[in-house]
């Protein structure tokens, strides 16, 4: 094979991408030695279709002989408002990197070229630690918040932890010792932060390569969770045919079109000299036809002489191709179980489709939640602050609950009030009152308030969490000297919808409504 020019390098590099910042860097490189670059993604929520995107310009970077850092930022994920807990950290990279590993596989890249790191491998040195901190004596807080907007969750009340996100991000190209960066151009602000900031600190500035974001099914940006709007790398070709039919693709749009930009991103790379995409029809519907070039495909769809119908069928069938060696690899009890444990579901690992309990001493089916309705409120005689409530929790059982509801509502607004009770908690004294349960409230530095129950639910309805469904069996009290119901709560929050969750499952009544609060992302206990 004849060797390539730093220019065909540097023409496999670029192509399909949005935007490259330090071009000339680039090119004054690859006259000497190949470029070595590093792609990461925090392990949050699921790989989906649209990971096919950045891994064909992997592709790409290795056909024109780059050295290859794929980081599984763990650290990142747990930083960025806790979408993953610290006690799936570890499982999710599993899983990331046998799904990213199934994907570079299915378009035919040798894994032999690639370097996998874990972010927690070296984000922990005393090295990199103390980085951080004379990183923070530069940044301001200013710049630190403008250059995570288009990547960290925004809240009004941001937690430190989002603050410092762009910070390390902007540090791993000097440890991963690395020429580029590749990422989504929404990552434009981090990279222009990391230019800004990285020689303040004397490390080199690094070049920076932005691949275009890509639509998802309903238009708008592909997210892994909006159900609707992406293609998950395990669907079976039934659901799918299901997303694409139901996918965004008006006649003549090429712009807002995710099924047109995933084939241009990530099938026209994958074909070789004499490749096309093929679209096959009924002779009545004009016949097949074959586009070797995607300008071409494009223009056609611009021009409505391509029916959407057709578009769809064809990116099915390439869809399904790159997704049945994925979905190979994961059909065994090993890739099961690992996804079970970094995406619980309550569902047993190794049983398709099972809905027996997933075991845990510290799993919401520990404790019994039911819907309640205050029936009186009196002060405390002891304490200022602090009032009993008179609970009817259903089947002619009340519960006296001591609750510092009395600091945020006048007791009389607090009669009627539909709650979520926890019913099984050993029964307590405080300031001498005798208290048999608790009323679970959202709350910020601010406010306290009671979890709203869905209209029509009745008292002594149970309550679970998704996942976990504890009604069919008696669930025992809870023991107070193994703390599981604080363990249990350290876990519960609201989210940016206000919809209460255990880590990310909702907790619902048992016709599937769920239940919320108007304080959003805040902690529950």
């Amino acid at each position: 094979m004849t060797a390539l020019t730093w220019e065909e390098k540097e023409q496999l590099i670029t192509r399909n991408l949005q935007e490259v910042l330090g071009q000339d860097n680039m090119r004054t490189i690859l006259k000497e030695r190949d470029l070595k670059v590093y792609w990461g993604t925090a392990t949050t929520g699921k790989p989906h279709i649209a990971y096919f995107v950045p891994m064909s310009k992997i592709a790409d970077f290795l056909k024109a002989g780059c050295e290859v850092t794929i980081l599984f930022a763990d650290l990142h994920a747990y930083l960025d408002n806790m979408k993953a807990p610290w006690s799936l950290l570890q499982e999710r990279t599993k899983y990331y990197e046998a799904v990213i590993k199934a994907m570079l596989s299915s378009l035919g890249v040798p894994l032999d070229k690639l370097k996998f790191v874990c972010g927690t491998d070296y984000q922990l040195s005393k090295e990199y630690t103390l980085d951080v901190y004379k990183l923070s004596s530069v940044v301001t807080q200013h710049d630190a918040k403008k250059a995570g907007a288009e990547v960290v969750k925004q809240v009004d009340h941001p937690l430190l932890s989002g603050i410092l996100y762009p910070g390390l991000q902007a540090l791993d190209e000097e440890y991963l010792k690395v020429d580029a960066q590749f990422g989504g151009v929404d990552q434009r602000k981090i990279f222009t932060f990391a230019e800004k900031y990285m020689p303040q600190l004397g490390y080199a500035k690094r070049i920076h390569l932005m691949n275009p974001m890509i639509p998802g099914l309903a238009g708008g940006k592909m997210s892994s969770s909006e159900e609707d709007s992406k293609i998950d790398l395990l669907d079976s070709a039934a659901k799918v045919k299901s997303k694409i039919k139901k996918a965004f693709c008006e006649p003549g749009n090429i712009e807002d079109n995710g099924l047109l930009k995933f084939v241009k991103h990530v099938i026209y790379p994958m074909f070789k000299a004499g490749d096309g995409f093929e679209i096959k029809r009924k002779e009545e519907f004009g016949g097949d036809m074959k586009f070797e070039k995607y300008e071409d495909l494009e223009a056609l769809f611009a021009a409505q002489e391509l029916h959407p119908g057709d578009l769809k069928a064809a990116v099915e069938v390439y869809i399904n191709r790159l997704l049945e060696p994925i979905r190979k690899v994961f059909d065994d009890d090993f890739h099961r179980a690992l996804t079970e444990r970094a995406y619980p579901t309550g569902a047993k690992p190794g049983k398709k489709g099972a809905a027996a309990q997933a075991t845990g001493e510290n799993t919401p089916d520990k404790v019994e939640l039911k819907v309640g309705q205050i029936l009186e409120a009196a002060k405390h005689p002891d304490a200022d602050t602090l009032c009993i409530l008179t609970v009817d929790i259903g089947n002619d059982t009340k519960k006296s609950i001591v609750s510092n509801l009395m600091a945020y509502y006048g007791l009389e607004d607090l009669k009627g009030r539909s709650v979520v009770t926890l019913t099984n908690m050993k029964s307590s004294k405080i300031r001498g009152v005798e208290s048999e349960g608790l009323v679970l409230c959202a709350f910020n530095q601010d406010k306290y308030e009671p979890l709203v129950v869905p209209e029509g639910a009745k008292v002594g309805e149970r309550i679970i969490v998704e996942g976990f469904d504890n009604t069919q069996a008696e669930v025992a009290q809870l023991n107070p000297k193994k703390k599981v119901w604080d363990k249990i709560q350290a876990e519960l929050k609201t989210n940016a919808d206000g919809e209460a969750l255990w880590k990310e499952f909702s907790m619902l009544t048992l016709n599937g409504d769920r239940i919320t609060s108007t304080l959003k992302e805040c902690n529950i206990k």
